[in-house]
């Protein structure tokens, strides 16, 4: 099966004009159903890309047009990695390798210098990961004269590695990688995060405990500065100016997702370690807080932080792909989640297909799935969620991810599978009241608890949801 890339300014506006709805059928128990509710999605996301041509300058393929930065490329690329593995739907297989190859930059460690004045941490983490998924689904490889997916993951990690900083607040990584760029001073939770998962899935591929050090030295870090709670509720980020005393306590469905994977990936390396064990539960309940936002939305996902008041930016229009990609494969390699994460992620596929009703072809995804409906919203980060949470149900009859020949996992009596977390407990979430602005290099989070939060009393009992303003 095959799908055209090409996109036209022309095409893609009349595909987002309001029409009649059709929306995508999506039977969950129907892989042939999943397959083709996943294939309509890809195909809506596939107008987005328009630097596949011959024509286009090497250092822009792969590369989404304005307003997505270069990371949200990164992370789309790694979604269509997970789709032919989950489908065998090889229709953007050349586009894809094309961009990881020509986004890997010039030594071949994803740092491009074209894009240098906003590279995060977070941006060059988010191609690490794409790099992984094709090692360990076993993507189809460049020729070996151009740079290898695990070769550049590696080289990745390694210059992260010489990033870590010991100054400001004894260890972790600072958002951006240089220090003329706006939030230098800010050390937010997703590079270090990304930095994490990272050092796992190479430890578990290669079977390398140097990695599995780092890795420990991430969540130790992340933990003892506030960012992840005795119960897993994850933070956004510090600043290093004021040597991470005060946290930024915006919550976002990525966070915990990031951390839950790494952990899931390092439960599975251990043969069932108990404190990796804790640590995926932990994370699973702590997510608990992005799902069922009211009494008649239960099970369904959304972005607490902005979605309920509407103030999701371009960036956190995406984020509930990667909590959704970041489950399924935890379901996988921490198998006592299966149960719960497949009741969480069909209730928000179900949601999802629903929501893909929009446009002029009846099936343009919007941000909103508990509205039954299409909400009016469109764009890269819609159709990627609604991929990722759609083709998560594949997942068990894809291959598990490989590891390297020598690696030797061995099997683990694993533990009696856990419940669906349910809101029983009283707990604070703040939303951002703006689409978050470029904080300056100088205030860090300060600039940022300023401008984005609103303080919300949430109370979460039996699924109920009740907001108050502070």
């Amino acid at each position: 099966m095959r799908s055209s890339w090409k996109s036209t300014a022309q095409a893609l506006s009349a595909s987002l004009v309001f029409g009649a709805a059709i929306a995508i059928d999506l039977d969950v128990n129907s892989e042939d159903s999943i397959r083709s509710a996943a294939s309509t999605i890809a195909e809506g996301l596939s107008h987005y890309y328009k630097n596949g041509g011959s024509d286009v300058a090497a250092d822009e393929v792969g590369v989404l047009p304005t307003p997505y930065y270069w990371w949200e490329a990164g992370a789309m690329w790694g979604g269509l990695v997970d789709y032919w593995a989950y489908t065998g739907d090889d229709a953007y297989v050349d586009n894809t390798r094309n961009a990881l190859v020509a986004q890997s930059g010039p030594n071949r460690d994803l740092m491009n210098p074209k894009f240098f004045t906003s590279t995060g941490n977070d941006d060059q983490a988010f191609w690490a990961l794409a790099m992984m998924s094709a090692v360990e689904q076993d993507f189809p490889s460049p020729p070996k004269d151009q740079p290898q997916y695990l070769d550049v993951a590696k080289a990745a990690f390694d210059t992260q590695v010489a990033r870590w900083d010991t100054a400001g607040c004894s260890g972790g990584l600072r958002w951006q990688v240089f220090d003329y760029n706006p939030g230098w001073a800010y050390m937010n939770t997703i590079s270090n995060g990304g930095f994490f998962q990272l050092a796992a899935r190479l430890a578990r591929y290669t079977g390398n405990n140097t990695y599995v050090e780092w890795a420990e030295k991430a969540w130790d870090w992340t933990e003892k500065v506030g960012l992840i709670t005795d119960k897993c509720a994850v933070f956004d980020g510090t600043d290093s100016a004021k040597k991470c005393i005060d946290v930024n306590h915006l919550q976002w469905t990525y966070n915990v997702g990031i951390f839950m994977h790494g952990a899931a990936t390092l439960y599975n390396y251990t043969n069932g370690s108990s404190l990796w064990e804790d640590r995926v539960n932990c994370m699973l309940s702590g997510s608990s807080i992005f799902f069922s936002p009211y009494e008649n939305a239960t099970d369904i996902m959304s972005e607490a932080g902005c979605e309920p008041i509407g103030t999701c930016n371009t960036d956190q229009q995406s984020f509930k792909a990667y909590l959704a990609r970041w489950m399924a494969k935890t379901s996988v390699l921490a198998p006592f989640t299966k149960n719960a994460v497949s009741k969480l992620l069909q209730a928000s596929a179900k949601a999802a297909a629903r929501s893909c009703s929009g446009g002029s072809d009846g099936v343009t995804c919007g941000t909103k799935w508990y509205t039954d409906a299409w909400d009016g919203a469109y764009g890269v980060g819609q159709q990627l969620a609604a991929l990722e949470v759609v083709q998560a149900l594949l997942i068990g009859s894809a291959a598990v991810p490989r590891t390297q020949p020598q690696v030797d996992l061995e099997p683990t009596q694993s533990p009696e599978p856990v419940p669906v977390p349910s809101k029983t407990t009283s707990v604070e979430i703040l939303q951002s009241s703006t689409a978050a602005p470029e904080p300056s290099s100088s205030d860090g989070a300060a600039a940022m608890s300023k401008s984005l939060q609103v303080p919300l009393a949430v109370a979460f009992v039996g699924g109920a949801l009740g907001m108050v303003a502070l």
